[in-house]
């Protein structure tokens, strides 16, 4: 007999919520991440290889699916934005490690991605 779900969403919103500090890093995080699986999907057959393909096997084809599931993972993580630090360049780590409320998710990264900008900044 097959194990039911007592919610319609796989992996639930408990879960995911356990793994960043609130609703709106979900969300922008869950996003973000949708978009580099949808671009990758979508630039398969031209071989440019920027984009990280999915890190987990999804039973669902669809790109939010598949990063909600990488983020419950831990395949997927952000980088908070923080604009004190931004304003003062010689500010440490231990400095304002509180994020406001315009604070954003900047970047986020994928698991064994390496560096997924521009290989060639100069040439932007």
């Amino acid at each position: 007999m097959a194990v039911g779900r007592t919610t319609l969403m796989d992996p639930p919103i408990e879960d995911l919520l356990d793994k960043v500090d609130s609703k709106f890093t979900l969300v922008a995080l869950g996003s973000m991440r949708a978009r580099q699986v949808n671009s990758y999907y979508n630039s398969l057959g031209e071989g440019l290889g920027r984009v990280v393909p999915p890190q987990v096997t999804s039973v669902s084809g669809k790109p939010l699916s598949i990063a909600f599931e990488e983020i419950a993972a831990g395949k997927a993580t952000y980088t908070r934005f923080d604009p004190e630090a931004e304003a003062d360049p010689e500010a440490g780590p231990e400095d304002g490690l509180e994020a406001g409320p315009l604070a954003a998710v900047e970047d986020v990264a994928v698991e064994g991605s390496g560096d997924q900008g521009d290989p060639d900044p100069a040439a932007g």
